[in-house]
């Protein structure tokens, strides 16, 4: 099996073995955002109403959809600790758990949501035709609802199982189907009708459910399923999911929070911090490839009960997550000008230097916190994660809101400030989780040199 290969191969080459598993990770990481950048680009061709409408619509069901992604990052470590432990009928119960879960989610979401479209398209100020557009394109979307919270489990068991160029070839059929299915039924090419805004939720839909049903085929053939469904397995990924769901809800909480101290500071700060963020949330994805391989490792190595190993791992990820943060913010100290001429307004310049300067700093101990989230994912802590997270978004959001006395003239600086602490913490906590380590938690403490 791939797991048990990857994790031989690392004991004689660590870095490269991470570095295999890490690329492909990135890589369909970075695709899976195209799906939204294809829609945008199609319906802009609408005009501005139909834009604002999916806009709407895509705001509201990737931040509901998030909530479930749970389901991933549960799967993954569950069944790599089941393969380390050499216990496969156990991993296939698992898989089969959670697929029927993502089901059941998914079919419930769906209905639950549908009385309330309406009302949180007007509560993101949507008006007159741009809601019926949203509330049409949303509904349409909700019909691959399922295939979203499938595709999640799916990717999580192919990379618990340390498969990861499996969810790479799924992202990029996905996106190249739903790129081709824009064109038929946005604009109704041959025999297909022109459906606006409504075609390219239809074709997002039908994509999404093309690539659960893929995935769904590769997961039967790497783990098989399992017909009696443990009650215990759906309880463990629930407890999961409570934890990161309130882990969650504190990283929106202190994003949004940013992002109103932000725009409340003016339109010219309000633009700045949006191009600063875009680019922050493109540099994590580098940071999250490293996590997401590291995981999948821990977990294998946790479930063969060699803490020894799994330290070795954590500190492997730790070391390329560092470099990697190191190389990006270098990246972003040089390519200053260029990103402000790229994204920021002529007039939005004065207050956008410092911040940026702030964010690329922040990049190595950024990268930190992703490593150690990553590293706590494998070992199955995620009750840690939710307290670090709850103490962390804290801090900062107790900066955000006094930045108004801090600093009335360069709120934004104090923003970023204010992320740098809170990501430093994470990070902090994150490390003295495993270094010295504590002796009831999953790495145990670190042994003397």
């Amino acid at each position: 099996m791939a797991a048990t290969i990857s994790a031989r191969n690392y004991t004689t080459a660590p870095n490269t073995t991470l570095l295999r598993m890490a690329l492909p990770v990135l890589v369909s990481l970075v695709a899976e955002p195209l799906t939204g950048l294809a829609d945008t680009a199609f319906v802009a061709r609408l005009g501005t109403e139909a834009l604002a409408s999916l806009g709407i619509g895509t705001m509201i069901l990737t931040s509901t959809f998030w909530i479930f992604n749970f389901l991933g990052v549960g799967t993954q470590t569950e069944l790599a600790k089941h393969l380390g432990a050499n216990n496969s009928e156990k991993a296939s119960a698992v898989c089969s758990a959670s697929l029927l879960l993502a089901l059941s989610l998914g079919i419930i979401s769906m209905l639950a949501a549908w009385p309330f479209l309406t009302l949180a398209a007007e509560a993101m100020g949507g008006t007159g035709p741009i809601t019926a557009l949203a509330v049409e394109y949303m509904q349409a979307r909700l019909f691959g609802a399922p295939a979203v919270l499938i595709t999640f489990a799916c990717f999580g068991a192919l990379r618990g199982v340390q498969d990861m160029k499996a969810p790479l070839m799924i992202a990029a059929m996905v996106n190249g189907l739903n790129i081709l299915l824009d064109w038929l039924l946005i604009f109704g090419i041959g025999p297909f009708p022109a459906l606006g805004v409504q075609g390219a939720a239809l074709a997002t839909s039908a994509s999404q459910w093309g690539g659960a049903l893929w995935a769904i085929l590769l997961v039967h053939r790497h783990i098989g399923f399992n017909s009696s469904v443990r009650l215990d397995d759906i309880r463990r990924l629930v407890s999961i999911g409570g934890d990161m769901f309130v882990r969650t809800g504190m990283v929106l909480a202190f994003l949004l929070f940013a992002t109103r101290v932000a725009t409340e500071a003016g339109a010219e700060s309000g633009a700045a911090h949006q191009a600063i963020r875009q680019f922050f949330f493109f540099t994590a994805l580098f940071l999250d490839a490293f996590a997401i391989s590291g995981q999948s490792l821990i977990g294998f190595f946790m479930g063969s009960n060699d803490k020894a190993m799994a330290r070795c791992v954590a500190k492997t990820v730790c070391v390329w997550s560092l470099g990697t943060g190191c190389l990006l913010m270098a990246v972003m100290l040089a390519g200053k000008q260029t990103i402000a001429w790229l994204l920021v307004p002529a007039e939005a310049y004065t207050v956008f230097n410092a911040p940026w300067v702030i964010a690329a700093l922040i990049q190595p101990v950024n990268a930190l916190s992703f490593a150690t989230d990553g590293i706590h994912w494998g070992t199955g802590d995620f009750r840690f994660l939710r307290n670090a997270m709850l103490l962390s978004a804290a801090a900062g959001i107790a900066i955000l809101a006094g930045t108004a006395q801090l600093s009335p003239e360069t709120p934004l600086a104090w923003v970023w400030i204010a992320t740098g602490v809170w990501t430093t913490a994470r990070a902090g906590l994150g490390l003295i989780r495993i270094w010295p380590g504590y002796a009831n938690g999953p790495l145990g403490t670190a042994s003397p040199s």
